[in-house]
């Protein structure tokens, strides 16, 4: 029987996400690559920080505070004199760092137990589904916003709670996912032969779920970059002097009259890297979605 069930195959067959089929969907939706290598260039940023920054980002100088973008200066200096420029570079570390992390949060909550509210049903459904209601209830900065308040401000507790706020929302994805395959003839054969529910949720189920939680996931990684920065821009993000896009913008508020440059350039960035990630996330949806392969001739 051990032998039958090694034999069952773990999925209906899919087609192999080849070198051709990236390049034709690079064709097909030309913004999620040019979106690609942005976030590409931005984790590079984030990486070489240390050697690509002009500038210490905590140091500071009394007699150049809010210089005007200049040579030696590209975006300016803040009301202490720091470099904007090198501010932002490390700053990427953090909205990087955060958005990963709270994706593995999210997806390492959400997905067992979207897996085990589909395929088991009954009061572990019912329990589980009226759970993420109660937290879907809160409005996600809210949330988020009350458990670093109550765990404290750090990288690792903004992520905590971001990552908390979104898991119901993996765990009804996958559950829906769950619950159109949990009766499809490779299941009810894995089933008759004696697997384990187990062996059935992680081998058989999961690998099926995986697309539309990388389609997640790049969408969620842009949210949580916002949101982190909401979060350090009302005060309750990562401490100074750790720089960070939404802590930057906190600090530019009031000096917004006299130098808005101060503004401009983190807000700049948090606009290019969400909206790159959500542009993502449209092309990934199309590259692993069957039915839009078979339309768009992916």
């Amino acid at each position: 029987m051990a032998q039958a069930i090694e034999a069952l195959p773990a999925a209906p067959p899919r087609r192999r996400v080849s070198p051709q089929r990236l390049w034709r969907t690079a064709r097909h939706h030309p913004m999620a690559s040019v979106a690609l290598c942005v976030i590409v260039v931005f984790v590079l940023i984030a990486v070489l920080a240390p050697l690509i920054a002009p500038y210490d980002p905590a140091e500071t100088n009394g007699r150049n505070r809010l210089q005007s973008p200049s040579w030696s200066h590209p975006f300016g200096t803040d009301s202490l004199g720091r470099d904007v420029l090198s501010r932002e570079i490390f700053g990427a570390r953090v909205s990087l760092q955060v958005a990963v992390l709270a994706v593995a949060v999210a997806a390492g909550v959400g997905v067992p137990l979207g897996l085990l509210s589909g395929y088991r049903g009954g009061w572990i459904d019912v329990i589980v589904m009226r759970a993420t209601d109660a937290v879907i209830a809160f409005p996600g900065l809210v949330l988020a916003l009350t458990l670093v308040l109550v765990l404290g401000p750090s990288i690792t507790n903004i992520m905590v709670a971001l990552g908390v706020g979104a898991a119901p929302n993996y765990a009804r994805l996958v559950r829906g996912q769950v619950l159109s395959l949990r009766n499809m003839d490779y299941i009810l054969a894995a089933r008759s032969i004696g697997a384990g529910d187990t062996r059935i949720m992680v081998r058989y189920l999961w690998p099926n779920t995986l697309p539309s939680v990388i389609v997640a996931g790049t969408l969620t990684m842009g949210a949580a970059i916002l949101a982190e920065a909401s979060l350090s821009f009302l005060g309750v993000g990562v401490r100074p002097p750790t720089p960070t896009w939404g802590g930057m913008l906190n600090e530019a508020f009031t000096q917004i009259y006299v130098a808005p440059f101060l503004s401009f350039f983190p807000g700049l960035a948090i606009f290019i890297i969400t909206l790159s990630f959500n542009l993502l996330g449209d092309g990934v949806r199309d590259l692993l979605d069957p039915r839009l392969r078979t339309t768009q001739g992916l």
